[in-house]
């Protein structure tokens, strides 16, 4: 695609900005500050990702992973606001989530031990376990603040903080991994996922492609349900106080 007709494409943002302004939604200054900052930042990450494919150094690789996880901790943390350290908690799932993943990946040599493999498919990985983490928080606030009232009654009759908050957790997990289950039963059918679009549009064999978007669509379930149940088990006792109250956010 040439500059020319990538600048094209800052038409939807302005029909975006005009449809904003004609239903007085307030959004044209996010609208367009989202446009710059993704454009840099996709701009920016092009040339750094040039930079480590021609370097191939394994500081590297490691650096940029180590950024993705520190980024997608922070911005999945916000939706747990009150809760101590919750963005380390997080960031000890991810990391945990990547290990298994690149681990399985690599030592069964389904892909290439290179840059041009990991970093993708660690950024896809890494996200998706950012948007569960979020979306685990989330319900878990819902979940305690609707069953707050069974919570306590159960530690008042002596129950642990695992055991009252059991019920809570388990439908939090479930609720955390309902967009990662309901995407893996219609990929190909309602939409055809930005990896193999890609690799299409690159002028990849359409079989070849379909076969590693099985290989991320399986590798999202599996870190989708690794990263909600790790943070589930590390977290449960941040909602309780030292004297095993229910904590206030």
């Amino acid at each position: 695609m040439s500059l020319i007709a990538l600048s094209f494409t800052i038409i939807f943002v302005m029909f975006t900005m005009l449809i904003s302004v004609w239903q007085k939604l307030d959004l044209e200054k996010d609208i367009a500050i989202g446009t710059v900052r993704s454009a840099v930042q996709l701009l920016l990450v092009g040339y750094v990702l040039q930079f480590i494919f021609n370097s191939d150094h394994p500081a590297l690789i490691i650096a940029i992973v180590g950024f993705m996880i520190t980024v997608a901790s922070i911005n999945a943390g916000k939706r747990g606001k009150g809760l101590r350290w919750i963005s380390l908690y997080i960031a000890a799932a991810i990391t945990v989530t990547e290990l298994l993943m690149m681990g399985l990946l690599l030592g069964l040599g389904i892909v290439e031990p290179t840059p041009q493999y990991i970093i993708p498919l660690s950024g896809m990985t890494i996200g998706n376990a950012m948007v569960v983490s979020g979306l685990f928080l989330n319900q878990m606030k819902r979940e305690v603040e609707s069953s707050k009232g069974e919570i306590e009654s159960l530690l008042a009759l002596g129950a642990t903080p695992r055991r009252a908050f059991q019920d809570v957790l388990k439908r939090s997990v479930k609720s955390s991994m309902i967009p990662t289950i309901d995407g893996m039963k219609t990929v190909g059918l309602v939409q055809l996922p930005g990896m193999m679009t890609g690799m299409i549009i690159a002028g990849a064999d359409p079989v070849e492609a379909v076969r590693y978007q099985i290989l991320i669509v399986f590798a999202f379930t599996s870190s989708a349900a690794i990263t909600s149940i790790l943070l589930s088990l590390m977290t449960y006792r941040q909602w309780f106080t030292s004297d095993m109250r229910l904590r206030s956010l």
